[in-house]
């Protein structure tokens, strides 16, 4: 599906009825990474309409000159929404600078949110003054790895903590097409001059009083944990949960436990 935000168009995914969830990725990936995180955890789950969008040169949504910082690329989120669910509340589900940008909504809009789910959210914007822990593999398939090519090792990077077949083609499906995919000179623009909000994102005119759900991974060493601590007093209804054997794509390599969390927060926001 597509949605026009003036000169540029959007690309999303709608799935399911009911009370709207706005799924936001993170960046340089696709919807498909949420898609594979979340619809899992909405298996025995009915009455929510799940909007997976595309974030603007990802995935197959287009880019323009204009979109030169974080404060337009919340407008054009916020402009979104207003189109695709005017008046209605909704929930929140953020990975990464998913993440980052939920919160903006949450400051911009915070009484049309009734739910919101960080996951391994970006916390500080400017990757060197990040607490992140090093890099480290807990689980490795060595007769699978030493299969792979060069060029699949090199993609895979040091993203994932648990390195196993199964979760390798997860990653490949749901993670690395959307890389690939994505408009990556546009990427490099906008991360040079404006990937952090001109504003603190994270300083509320009062605390959020929905329930809230943050996940964080362990062993995540691209945006770490410790950092998410700074923000845990912004939510009165707030679990934080910290996986062990979780790094940054925690949703693959702890996919049961994440699916319990999620139901939990879920369960909370039905009974709120």
């Amino acid at each position: 599906m597509e949605c026009k935000i003036k000169d540029i168009s959007l690309n999303y995914e709608v799935i399911g009825e009911g009370k709207p969830i706005l799924m936001i990725h993170g960046y340089s990936v696709d919807h498909r990474l949420m898609t594979g995180c979340m619809e899992k955890a909405f298996l025995n789950k009915k009455n929510y309409k799940r909007i997976y969008i595309d974030l603007p040169g990802m995935g197959r949504s287009e880019t323009a000159d204009w979109i030169k910082n974080a404060d337009i690329m919340l407008d054009i989120v916020i402009e979104f929404i207003e189109k695709i669910i005017p008046n209605e509340n909704f929930l929140i589900a953020g990975q990464s600078y998913g993440g980052y940008l939920s919160r903006g909504i949450i400051k911009k809009m915070q009484s049309r949110v009734d739910g919101l789910l960080l996951i391994c959210p970006v916390i500080v914007p400017d990757s060197k003054k990040r607490n992140v822990p090093e890099t480290v593999v807990l689980v490795k398939d060595n007769d699978f790895m030493s299969r792979l090519s060069e060029q699949e090792i090199n993609d895979l990077g040091d993203d994932l903590v648990v390195q196993t077949e199964e979760i390798y083609n997860r990653y490949k499906e749901e993670i690395l097409l959307g890389v690939k995919a994505a408009d990556h000179d546009f990427l490099e623009r906008f991360k040079q001059n404006g990937y952090n909000f001109s504003f603190d994102v994270d300083k509320l005119n009062r605390k959020f009083e929905k329930p809230v759900l943050i996940i964080l991974g362990k062993q995540d060493s691209c945006v770490g944990y410790k950092d998410a601590w700074s923000i845990l007093d912004n939510f009165s209804r707030a679990t934080f949960t910290v996986l062990d054997r979780g790094g940054h794509n925690l949703h693959v390599e702890q996919e049961e436990l994440f699916n319990a969390l999620v139901n939990e927060w879920l369960i909370r926001i039905e009974n709120a």
